[in-house]
């Protein structure tokens, strides 16, 4: 497949003040893309836009609400033009065994990382499929393929997303619109803070996710790990009888990664991805 060429291209992302989707703005920006960095911190997703770009537009965004992400692309239209690319990457990650996740914590993990993704999928084709052009990117995690402990609902709402990616990404074969998506292992972000390492496995920067992103939209194809080398354990667990993989698992620290945190280390985190439920 050719390389497709970023220069002028329209591209939209979510959870884009910080981390991934913020490294992943300014990569494209270099790349001659025009952005727009969608937050649900509105405010701070302005300020970051002034510093990245010219053709960098910030925006309010809460990716639970339908109405929400209608109100961001039509901006995104009228402001930068067509959107061409659509970066589903807003994601919280709340730690704790389920039995003592409370039910709001739930809730919001599965609006913000599943339905957040659906609504904008949904929205994007919309404005992509009259032009029969575009492409949907979705932020997933090595944990949308190999569930770990102490993140129950985060796991499922990761595999959720591989999922209607692979189903959309069929559903709209042929109609000029791709579907992409990434799956990192720990990213050095504050999502990531106090996360233990596995053995065997280093810690991603964003930028390397960035990097995996704009890959993909210039060569799109279904899926990519960050590192590779999560992909190839990855297959290599898939062959293993049950009883094998999970005692690897348990021998490289995997078990243990999201289960067994430095509290104090993610208590910042913690705080923001739960303040809106309990203020």
């Amino acid at each position: 497949m050719a390389k497709r060429t970023i220069d002028g291209k329209v591209v939209a992302i979510t959870g884009g003040a910080r981390g991934i989707g913020l490294a992943t703005a300014q990569a494209l920006v270099k790349r001659g893309a025009k952005v727009a960095i969608g937050d649900v911190d509105g405010a701070l997703a302005k300020e970051v836009a002034l510093g990245t770009g010219a053709t960098v537009l910030g925006a309010d965004l809460d990716v639970s609400s339908r109405d929400s992400f209608a109100a961001f692309l039509d901006l995104v239209s009228a402001e930068l033009g067509p959107v061409d690319v659509l970066v589903n990457n807003a994601g919280i990650m709340p730690l704790g065994h389920i039995a003592a996740e409370p039910d709001a914590v739930t809730r919001r993990i599965v609006d913000v990382n599943l339905l957040g993704v659906i609504n904008g999928t949904k929205v994007a084709i919309e404005h992509m499929l009259p032009r029969r052009s575009g492409h949907i990117v979705n932020v997933s995690s090595g944990v949308g393929r190999v569930a770990l402990p102490g993140a129950a609902t985060y796991s499922a709402t990761k595999h959720a997303v591989v999922g209607f990616s692979e189903a959309t990404r069929a559903e709209l074969r042929g109609g000029g619109i791709d579907v992409s998506v990434v799956l990192p292992l720990i990213v050095n972000t504050e999502l990531g803070a106090g996360v233990h390492k596995v053995r065997g496995q280093r810690t991603v920067q964003p930028s390397e996710v960035a990097d995996a992103i704009v890959a993909l939209i210039e060569r799109p194809r279904f899926d990519r790990w960050v590192p590779r080398s999560g992909g190839r354990l990855y297959r290599l667990m898939s062959l293993m009888p049950r009883s094998w993989s999970e005692s690897l698992g348990r021998a490289v620290g995997a078990a243990d990664a999201l289960s067994d945190t430095d509290a104090s280390a993610r208590q910042d985190y913690e705080y923001r991805a739960r303040r809106d439920l309990f203020d």
